[in-house]
């Protein structure tokens, strides 16, 4: 069971989102806040896997709260769910810790299925803001790397798909293998790429 946190100022959007994971077996809504500062209090009290997350709210903001949850629980997972794209609300989130960014406009199953892989330790981004976070970094030469030696066919596959924007699941359905196997290989292309992150796998497959 994946315990999740609401965390938006509209009371009408927290409904529709427990609407949507109460309907799922093994999500479980513990708790919603209508602020950054009810989020940090709420995450204290009821240890959720997975926040998601608004980012413009009355008083302590979404970003800041995201930090604040994270210093004290860092094995949490802030999901950020915003009608906001832009740079100037994509980047402070994931410099505040966010491990995922999607949008509002997003389907629902787009959601569920960013929970789950928030959950599981994945990076889920709505696919338009991973293509614009890849565009703007191969434009503007960050983390210009030379071709990777020793990857097996199989991890070079992994790492093409990774640079789509596809899912564990997705990549494992594309390849015909388990997402277990897909996890391993994602570690070990991580290893040796010295990629700290999916979001500079998915760079360093649009650079090569």
């Amino acid at each position: 069971m994946i315990r999740v946190l609401l965390v938006d100022d509209q009371q009408l959007i927290r409904a529709g989102l427990r609407m949507l994971c109460d309907a799922e077996p093994d999500l479980e809504v513990v708790g919603e806040a209508g602020n950054g500062r009810e989020a940090i209090d709420q995450a204290a009290r009821l240890a959720p896997d997975v926040i998601v997350m608004d980012l413009r709210m009355p008083g302590v903001d979404g970003i800041s709260a995201t930090s604040r949850v994270l210093a004290e629980r860092p094995a949490t997972r802030v999901l950020v769910l915003t009608t906001f794209g832009d740079d100037d609300h994509l980047y402070p989130a994931l410099n505040a810790g966010a491990c995922g960014f999607l949008l509002k406009d997003a389907p629902p199953e787009e959601l569920l299925d960013g929970i789950r892989r928030a959950a599981a330790g994945d990076s889920p981004f709505s696919r338009d803001v991973l293509r614009r976070l890849v565009t703007r970094a191969t434009n503007a030469g960050v983390q210009r790397s030379r071709p990777v030696e020793g990857l097996t066919a199989r991890e070079q596959s992994v790492l093409e798909l990774v640079g789509e924007g596809l899912s564990n699941t997705e990549i494992a359905e594309r390849l015909h293998i388990g997402v277990t196997t897909v996890k391993t290989h994602i570690t070990a292309l991580m290893t040796k790429t010295n990629s700290p992150n999916r979001v500079r796998l998915a760079l360093l497959a649009h650079q090569r």
